[in-house]
């Protein structure tokens, strides 16, 4: 896989490096304690132009977003690290509300996600995720809840199991890198990474800076 080290103001080394964190929890029957730790960068590799770029514990390119462009908020592509399209976000069209379909590759067709942004400003939860194009309440997957603006988010599945997490990512020493590098934590025993990096974007438009 693709090894990037970014000219940036942070070493990446020490952004990128990291422990997986004691299990100090017990595990219900069939659950695992596998996580994945991904570290974010929240810039493209690419010369003017918007997006995200993702590294794994080893410091290999895993995810990349170059399309995250002011004139292409309707459509987001998420990449693996050769460039390949994971996965095709898209704003859902004549949908009451903050809506978006997840497709896979560059497909239009069945949809693999819905996510709405929640209208309840007095619930704790930031948006909802169904499976296909349905997004009633029946249907629901995943809730998310937290604050992106302070990256620190949590996604549960319908019987409440942490499946993912955004936290502030700190290196070695305690220095903050800001909100810029952070953390995508995923069990994926239930969701996969791709779908949990998705939903990360989908954070970025509704609630962070490129929610206009």
């Amino acid at each position: 896989m693709t090894k990037v080290f970014p000219n940036a103001s942070f070493t990446i080394g020490d952004a990128i490096s990291e422990k997986q964190p004691p299990q100090d929890k017990l595990l219900s029957a069939g659950e695992t304690s596998e996580e994945t730790i991904l570290t974010v960068w929240k810039k493209s590799l690419l010369f003017n132009c918007n997006g995200f770029t993702v590294f794994d514990s080893k410091g290999d390119l895993v995810f990349r977003v170059d399309n995250y462009m002011e004139g292409n908020k309707g459509e987001i592509l998420l990449m693996d690290a050769s460039g390949n399209p994971l996965l095709t976000i898209r704003r859902k069209k004549m949908s009451l509300g903050d809506s978006w379909l997840v497709y896979e590759g560059e497909s239009m067709e069945k949809p693999r996600l819905c996510v709405k942004k929640s209208v309840n400003i007095l619930s704790k939860c930031l948006a909802y995720v169904s499976s296909g194009n349905n997004n009633s309440r029946n249907n629901i997957m995943y809730e998310i809840e937290g604050s992106y603006s302070q990256r620190n988010c949590a996604v549960f599945d319908d019987k409440r199991r942490l499946v993912a997490e955004i936290k502030r990512k700190e290196a070695v020493g305690g220095v903050a890198f800001g909100t810029d590098v952070f953390r995508l934590i995923v069990r994926p025993g239930y969701i996969t990474t791709d779908s949990a990096m998705a939903l990360l974007i989908l954070l970025d438009q509704m609630f962070g800076s490129s929610r206009r």
